[in-house]
């Protein structure tokens, strides 16, 4: 079933009666019945934490230093990195139009035990595709840093506890969640029972159109009638962990990131959140750090020396220690 853009907008107590059945819905249907903390913005997340904080703009006085997320995408098998506008699906596509910056000739596990040595928490291992192989090699990933990845792509109801068994600490979903353009909010409440709000998180990937951003499913090649904004943002965060945000305009082209993205992340997002796309430089991380006030983790690929870029991986490492360390 679905609903107009307008039909949530309404006060919480009705909202919840009408949420407690199946419902299909897009961007602006979300209602405002969730109010933020006043700058307690990862409050969800941190429950023993309270109204601490001076001000509304600025995010809660807690370790959320910024963090620097490690990746591991998956295709067919191998670790690659891709530009994400041009990833189609096997199925329908021939893969001449696929565009990969890098392939390496070590596995997805000898890259978790990289991050594994190096203390990096809550990395991404992406599988690019539905394939056998794909799926093999991120399971090995998983058993080589059982508790340090986070694991995506083609995550269902169905297989969800299956890679948490194998090692992941959350599971991260879109398209089964933003299906046929709109959100199933019955397949995400399907989700939190299966796993748990605590091991869910939400790729809320995007795209520019008309001005907006607009999340993309299916190899970020389907616009969804679902845009990040506030109300969004806030809405989902009562049944995910976190988010991840790639920036699709900007993802593997080493143009420089989406700062108008990234504050927008910093300024709504009131749980966890980490952006990727465009990093080239150790000025990038910075520029993260400012537009999101603090608050947005970051995603490196392309650009790392690891992956056949200039940026050195032992500096981005470093940067991160170097946050941590304000936070102590």
């Amino acid at each position: 079933m679905t609903t107009s853009s307008s039909s949530l907008r309404a006060s919480a107590s009705s909202s919840s009666k009408f949420l407690a059945s199946r419902k299909v819905f897009s961007s602006s249907s979300f209602f405002h019945g969730f109010q933020r903390h006043h700058g307690n913005r990862f409050i969800t997340s941190f429950p023993s934490l309270h109204a601490s904080s001076q001000s509304s703009s600025s995010c809660l006085s807690i370790k959320c230093a910024v963090r620097f997320r490690p990746c591991i995408d998956i295709h067919k098998g191998k670790v690659k990195q891709i530009v994400g506008s041009t990833l189609r699906d096997s199925k329908e596509e021939d893969g001449s139009a696929l565009v990969t910056n890098f392939e390496s000739d070590k596995s997805a596990a000898e890259f978790a035990n990289l991050y594994k040595e190096d203390g990096l928490m809550g990395g991404h291992v992406i599988m690019l595709g539905a394939d056998d192989l794909s799926k093999a090699a991120a399971v090995e990933a998983l058993r080589a840093y059982p508790g340090g990845l986070q694991v995506g792509g083609g995550i269902n109801v169905n297989n969800a506890l299956n890679y948490i068994e194998e090692g992941a600490s959350h599971v991260i979903v879109t398209s089964y969640v933003f299906n046929n353009g709109q959100m199933d909010l019955e397949r995400l409440k399907d989700l939190v029972r299966v796993v748990g709000k605590q091991k869910l998180v939400l790729d809320l990937s995007c795209r520019k159109k008309d001005g907006r951003y607009a999340i993309v499913t299916d190899r970020w090649q389907k616009f969804s009638d679902v845009y990040l904004e506030e109300e969004v943002l806030e809405f989902l965060a009562n049944y995910a962990d976190e988010f991840l945000v790639h920036g699709v305009d900007v993802e593997g082209k080493r143009l420089g990131i989406d700062e108008e993205l990234v504050a927008l992340l910093g300024r709504h997002s009131p749980i966890p959140v980490t952006y990727a796309g465009g990093v080239t430089t150790m000025i990038d991380l910075e520029r993260i750090k400012v537009a999101g006030d603090g608050c947005v983790d970051l995603t490196v690929g392309s650009a790392l020396d690891i992956f056949g870029g200039n940026l050195p991986y032992k500096d981005v490492v470093a940067w991160h220690t170097r946050q941590e360390t304000v936070m102590v």
